[in-house]
């Protein structure tokens, strides 16, 4: 991939410092080569992992309260980007696996690059975990910058 062809980045966000310090790179990329962001938040499905539990009732509406959440947050974001005339957009997806839908997602869209935070939440925010970051570098078939 030439630098110069960077048309599509994307931004696994949670929310955290550290997908917040992905999106300034990724916003100072996207000026630089006149590129579109994409802010991709996955929020795993239950499957035992997200709460430590099988089933618990109050799931979908932690889901639905933590979407809420990120649009007010992914928002904040695109006011920002716009003021730089840098068009950005927020997709949120429920997946089994965060890595799985990230590398899914980047390769349908033909994102360019993927620009992503060293740590995500943890506990019952978690989405993007070092491991997921980990898994994103090590199976990505397009650049990954990991930003601290």
């Amino acid at each position: 991939m030439k630098a110069n062809k960077i048309k599509t980045i994307a931004i696994p966000f949670d929310g955290s410092i550290h997908s917040k310090h992905a999106f300034d790179m990724a916003l100072s990329l996207a000026q630089k080569y006149h590129s579109k962001l994409i802010l991709v938040t996955c929020v795993e499905k239950i499957n035992g992992s997200w709460y430590g539990k099988e089933f618990t009732p109050t799931y979908n509406q932690d889901v639905k309260k933590y979407k809420e959440k990120i649009l007010r947050e992914t928002s904040k974001l695109e006011q920002i980007s716009k003021k730089k005339n840098i068009k950005t957009i927020t997709k949120i997806f429920v997946s089994d696996s965060i890595v799985e839908q990230i590398l899914s997602f980047s390769k349908s869209s033909k994102v360019d690059m993927i620009v992503i935070g060293s740590h995500g939440r943890t506990g019952i925010d978690k989405l993007i975990l070092g491991s997921v970051v980990n898994g994103v570098v090590q199976r990505s078939k397009i650049p990954v910058l990991v930003v601290q």
